[in-house]
């Protein structure tokens, strides 16, 4: 179930297209240096994207990057540096924090000048369907023109009055009117149009985007809340004028801002914490936690106790992993405290994670879950223990560990191994790979071919064959 902006209710995922989905989520104005609050949709929708990959979905996932904006030139004029070479640097800082942060990379990080041909385009079809005019170099959208302005953010045309979030001009037919062409003046950049020398409106290039990526229809659209009205509500008047399809959007899935002792963290406000500072004095994972621990709809605040907390809860994370690894490593010296209550914890973790995930990807639910296998584990396993291990309780551990791999993956929160120097680590990974082995061939005997085939595929992925041989399994790299 998702919760969707559009129709204010929990819907069941139905993608557009069977076994594939399309994703666009509007990413940042590389002016300056991005903030933790830009982190949190960043790290949401790589979660989505990770879940829906996991469950077998083909996933095709765009973030734009708005790299001309009057918040760029008034930079470039403040400095004296180019526009471009502006942008370039705080998109690198920002890729460089993702990387920090686990994020997978879009498949595609379009950016506002390297779409205007194809803005030009769809400027002009708005013009000659009746949506849009020209007024001294500018070009307009008729906000009264479309019937169904407003449906996203439940505004009502009647009642919008110009405002803080209205844009009033005299070039306008209406105050509701916004730009979709700007023109420039003779110090700033612009390209050749139609209409003169000009700029994409900041609207209309993520509709082109999304259209030239993916589309005239797609399955979701990120952003935060806080652009739900003008920008997103603008984006589907503008598509659905030009396509004729609709909806634009299936699924609007917007994430709630991450505060600063109760406000919006905004760059105009001055209260902002830079990311590059957290990542780089902070361990990433335990921010990536920070970020995850709050409802995708709930408003985050920031904090360094909350960051603690989550520093925390990161060590007891990775404690876990360690204890359930050196015991898989060490078979000879190992025990198990009870199995059977292992065993139920294993059960209880897959039911409230994927449980969690399934209802609009709550991940607080998810991590809970995890956390409770971890008490499980801590609980119960015990690496150094006098008494060995048989076959069937370490197939009950070797069970957790796939589990609480298979979770922290999907959560994109991944420990490293600290069990052991690197010359061992061959060793160690042999023995695991041997007791997957063990694990998968005791399935299969239980008719359980559900989980052999997922151990074979999940080694597969890795670049690990198993073929099965009238004398055995046998390995290959």
């Amino acid at each position: 179930m998702v919760y969707n902006t559009l129709s204010r209710q929990y819907e069941e995922f139905v993608p557009v297209q069977e076994g594939k989905v399309s994703i666009y989520v509007c990413g940042i104005t590389p002016y300056d240096h991005s903030h933790i609050g830009h982190a949190r949709p960043a790290v949401f929708w790589d979660v989505v994207r990770r879940y829906l990959l996991h469950k077998g979905y083909k996933v095709k996932l765009i973030t734009n990057f708005t790299d001309i904006d009057d918040k760029l030139i008034n930079r470039s004029k403040q400095t004296g540096i180019p526009v471009p070479e502006i942008a370039e640097k705080y998109i690198q800082e920002y890729m460089d924090c993702m990387d920090k942060l686990g994020v997978q990379r879009a498949d595609v990080y379009p950016r506002a000048s390297e779409v205007i041909p194809e803005v030009i385009e769809a400027v002009q079809t708005l013009i000659d369907k009746g949506f849009a005019y020209e007024s001294s170099g500018d070009v307009y959208f008729r906000a009264e023109k479309f019937p169904g302005y407003g449906k996203l953010s439940g505004k009502h045309i009647e009642d919008l009055m110009p405002g803080a979030r209205v844009e009033v001009s005299e070039l306008k037919e209406s105050p509701l009117d916004w730009a979709l062409w700007k023109a420039s003046a003779p110090d700033e950049p612009g390209w050749p149009s139609p209409w003169g020398k000009g700029r994409p409106g900041w609207h209309i290039e993520c509709s082109v985007m999304v259209h030239k990526h993916l589309g005239p229809q797609i399955d979701m659209h990120g952003g935060g809340t806080e652009l739900v009205f003008p920008h997103h509500e603008n984006e589907v008047a503008q598509a659905e004028a030009i396509s004729g399809v609709e909806p634009y959007v299936k699924y609007w899935v917007h994430t709630e801002l991450l505060n600063l002792e109760g406000e919006k963290m905004s760059k105009s406000l001055g209260n902002v914490i830079y990311l590059h500072e957290i990542v780089n004095n902070h361990d990433p994972m335990a921010v990536r936690l920070y970020l995850l621990s709050a409802h995708r709809r709930k408003a985050l605040d920031f904090s360094e106790e909350l960051l603690r907390s989550a520093e925390k809860g990161w060590e007891r994370i990775r404690t876990g992993y360690r204890n359930v690894l050196e015991f898989l490593a060490n078979p000879s010296a190992q025990g198990l405290r009870d199995a059977a209550k292992l065993d139920e914890a294993i059960r209880q973790c897959r039911e409230a994670f994927f449980g969690s995930m399934d209802n609009d990807f709550a991940t607080p639910g998810a991590l809970a879950a995890v956390f409770d296998l971890i008490t499980a584990i801590n609980a119960h396993v015990v690496p150094r223990g006098e008494t060995p291990a048989g076959p069937e309780a370490r197939q009950v551990v070797a069970e957790a560990y796939g589990l609480l791999v298979e979770c922290l993956g999907i959560l994109g929160l991944v420990p490293q191994s600290e069990i052991s120097p690197a010359s061992q680590g061959q060793d160690i990974s042999k023995g695991l790979i041997d007791i997957l082995v063990e694990v998968r061939n005791t399935a299969r005997k239980n008719k359980d071919y559900a989980t052999a085939d997922y151990i074979r595929n999940k080694l597969a992925d890795l670049g690990i064959v198993l073929e099965d041989t009238p004398s055995g399994t046998k390995v290959r790299m």
